[in-house]
């Protein structure tokens, strides 16, 4: 029996007729895709170009702080400070950019810190409601607070005495540099004592959470509102014992760069040690230490720019006044 086949001609023909429909729009969306990508790519590329532009001084000063400085090869004998100004490396409006950003970063991670309220966290890793143990312990207490007071007085001291004495630390630093170091580091010593004095914030050590009287956590940064304690206790002054010495970062890097990295390093690594200890002691929160570096820093700027500026315009000066007599 011959078996009847049913033609599926019609149908065939509008399946594929759909089918070509469906291919076509899923090619023009493509194509409107691909038009898209490129016009999002060729965006980012020209933003990507406008923000290098607007980075390039920025760059300058981070290549200048990297870059060995061929001034450092220079003797105390062979160096001329009444022409600083015309020597390359003395990029006085890329170095003030590098170091503004530095301390703008520095703000911005403060900020960041206070908002992440890690404060009370980290003192309850050495704090009970009986309070710090670490508190009295010869190490913390007489070692890494009362021995490292006398250290940074010692240091202070030499620096002093390598204002007469060049050889006593790095020669090739002119004498105003060393007294410039002295001052500042002296200014930010006196500056943290007094900010404390003003300051209505309470140690840790006297919060009710932590075995104290009457004081309850507030954070610094709120003002008017009292803690109920007795005050006196932001910003960290025993951190300063360190951080003050930041001066001497800006003193030493265009006269031996390689020994001002070094001691920079070693600076903040002190004073994160002592911030660290003052924590574990109770007597500050680790934010109070931060801002002590960073009011260091900020002194340290303005007063080593301020101090550039001056010679700058004393030069411009004798420079006007040597072509007029011409």
């Amino acid at each position: 029996m011959a078996v009847k086949q049913r033609s599926h001609g019609p149908a065939t023909d509008r399946s594929l007729y759909v089918h070509g429909e469906d291919d076509a729009r899923h090619d023009a969306v493509s194509g409107v895709h691909r038009n898209e990508l490129g016009t999002v790519g060729s965006s980012l590329k020209r933003s990507l170009s406008r923000w290098l532009e607007d980075c390039e001084p920025l760059l300058i000063g981070a290549s200048v702080f990297i870059t060995p400085d061929p001034l450092a090869q220079h003797t105390a004998n062979s160096f001329d400070p009444r022409h600083v100004s015309d020597h390359p490396t003395f990029l006085t409006v890329d170095r003030a950019q590098q170091d503004v950003l530095v301390l703008l970063v520095g703000l911005a991670a403060l900020a960041l810190w206070e908002w992440s309220r890690l404060d009370l966290p980290l003192a309850r890793l050495y704090a009970t409601t009986a309070g710090f143990e670490w508190r009295h312990h010869w190490l913390t207490a007489k070692v890494l607070h009362d021995g490292a007071r006398l250290a940074g007085w010692a240091f202070l001291f030499v620096v002093l005495a390598s204002v007469w004495r060049p050889r006593l630390l790095v020669a090739a630093v002119p004498r105003r540099e060393r007294i410039w170091w002295i001052l500042t580091t002296l200014a930010c010593v006196a500056l943290i004592p007094l900010m404390k004095r003003a300051s209505a914030t309470s140690c840790p050590w006297s919060l009710i959470q932590f075995g104290g009287e009457f004081a309850r956590y507030v954070p610094h940064w709120v003002v008017g509102l009292q803690d109920g304690g007795p005050g006196g206790c932001f910003p960290s002054g025993h951190a300063s014992t360190a951080f003050a010495m930041l001066p001497g970062w800006f003193a030493l890097r265009d006269y031996a760069p390689r020994i001002a990295r070094i001691f920079l390093a070693v600076v903040v690594l002190c004073g994160w040690c002592l911030a660290w200890v003052q924590m574990m002691r109770g007597a500050h929160f680790l934010s109070h230490s931060l801002w002590t570096a960073f009011i260091c820093w900020t002194v340290s700027v303005i007063s080593w720019h301020g101090l550039q500026a001056r010679r700058e315009g004393r030069q411009r000066g004798v420079k006007t006044a040597d072509e007029e007599r011409t």
